[in-house]
Parts: C-alpha cells; structure tokens; sequence
C-alpha cells in the first residue's frame, strides 16, 4: 500500500474537494470491489456504471473475508439497498414528480398523493432509507420510509411548478436548521481530521485564528439531528468546547453535572 495515497491534511482535503478530486485508498477500492460482487448490485447500478466500476478496480485485489473474518450468530438482515431506490433517484435526477401511496398502520392502503421527491436519506440508526419529499396537496415538506411506500409511478413537471416547489423546499430548509460554533482546544490541534470527521453529515466551515492557536467549526445541521450532534460532542469531550449555541450549551452543561452527581461530587440539576 502506498502510504502516501490518503491525504488527511485537512486544508489539502478542502482544496482537493473544491477541484473535484475524490481520493482513495486500496483498501476503499477492495472493499468496493468485494461489494461489487454481491448479487444485489445488479440492482443498484445501471449494466455501463456496473462495468465501468469492475474496470476500474479490475487491477486490485478483492479483501479476502475467510481470512481475516468469521461469521457466527447474527441478526436478522435487512436491505440495505432498496429496490424503489433506482427509481425514485431517477425521478429526482430528470426534475420528475410522482403519484404515490402508502401502507397504512392499519395495513390497508392510501389513497394516491402527487408530490416532488427531493432527496433520499440513509439512517445509520434505524437502517432504514428515506424519502424526503414535497406535497402538492398540503404544500409542506415530509418524509417517509421507503419500506411505507407501497407504490410509486413517475409523472412529468412543468419548469415553473418545479422551480416554486423547489425554492419552497429551501425555505423549509433553511427554518429548521440550527448553527453552532464549535472551538477544538489547541492542545488537541494535531486531532482536527479526526473531529471533523465526526461531524462529516453536517454543513461546516473552519476557521484558524493565528494568535490564538485554536480552530473553530462552524456547523450547520438540521434541528431534528440535534441529540446526534451532543452525541457526537460527548465522544469527542475535552477536545471541544461550543462556544455558540445557547442550547447546545445548556444540554452539555446538564450532562456534565449529571455525570459528577453520578459519583457523588454535586447535587444533581434540577429537571
């Protein structure tokens, strides 16, 4: 393996991202090959992508799982690739609308709903995609599992109907997210790849102030995604202080005064 072949200077990072430059290393590229090989990739490439990445990766070699693994009891497996996925990316790629229907808690079937996919979520915590999509009817932005989905069946938009949804969509948007500024501690300076990958999901910007030292990340994300970002500010602890965000703050300090009533060093913070 080449060791210089991954770079994890993140100012280097950034300038390869801005020029479209995507890096690798060899054992991304076996991994990748190994998953080609699974049968259900037929379904989730076109046949040219499908080619055009074996012939890529024709010159690696595939990780050896017998070697290096063994497979005991487990649990039971679900899809991670979803059979509407190819469709619902080519509606979303071709500007289409769709006509859609749902299983119901009751198990029945809905009514068909006219709407505009946007964009297609993966949950690392639930295992399970999601659609997030506009209502023509309630003219609101929602999200569905892509397991309720019981239908779905791709109708073309006009230019000026899909451009008024589309800049509803990004007011929605920008209502819901939350802005924090996150302060990595000079100390933990040589850290800074490995903080940021922690917050990889999320909108952000670095900033380095000279006469101080320190680096600062300004993070913008969702504000349904906020436990998950105080989840990741607790892995990180020392290495990071919030500095703006008065929620975020608060939630941090109440965990902190939690963990010392835990043992004994303070009462604990009144609810």
């Amino acid at each position: 393996m080449n060791p210089f072949e991954k770079i994890f200077n993140y100012r280097v990072l950034s300038r390869l991202e801005d020029s479209g430059a995507f890096l690798s290393t060899s054992h991304e590229r076996s991994w990748l090959k190994l998953m080609l090989a699974h049968p259900s990739s037929a379904s989730a490439f076109s046949a040219s992508t499908l080619d055009k990445l074996r012939d890529l990766l024709q010159q690696d070699e595939t990780v050896n799982m017998h070697e290096h693994l063994s497979h005991k009891a487990s649990s039971k497996e679900r899809q991670v690739f979803h059979p509407l996925l190819r469709t619902l990316r080519q509606c979303i790629q071709q500007k289409q609308g769709v006509w859609l229907t749902f299983i119901l808690k009751n198990g029945l079937i809905s009514p068909k709903q006219s709407g505009l996919p946007y964009r297609l979520e993966y949950s690392m915590v639930k295992r399970e995609w999601y659609l997030l999509w506009y209502s023509w009817k309630r003219r609101n932005f929602l999200s569905v599992r892509l397991s309720k989905i019981a239908s779905i069946s791709p109708v073309p938009v006009q230019a000026d109907a899909y451009a008024a949804a589309l800049e509803e969509i990004h007011g929605f948007l920008e209502s819901r997210k939350q802005r924090a500024v996150i302060q990595v501690q000079p100390e933990y300076n040589r850290e800074l790849s490995r903080i940021l990958y922690a917050f990889s999901c999320f909108e952000k910007e670095v900033h380095y102030d000279g006469q101080t030292g320190t680096y600062s990340i300004t993070l913008t994300y969702p504000g349904n995604e906020g436990e998950y970002v105080l989840s990741k500010l607790r892995f990180l602890g020392k290495r990071v202080r919030v500095t703006e965000n008065n929620l975020l703050k608060k939630r941090m300090r109440d965990s902190a005064l939690k963990a010392l009533a835990l043992y004994g060093a303070l009462e604990p913070p009144e609810e």
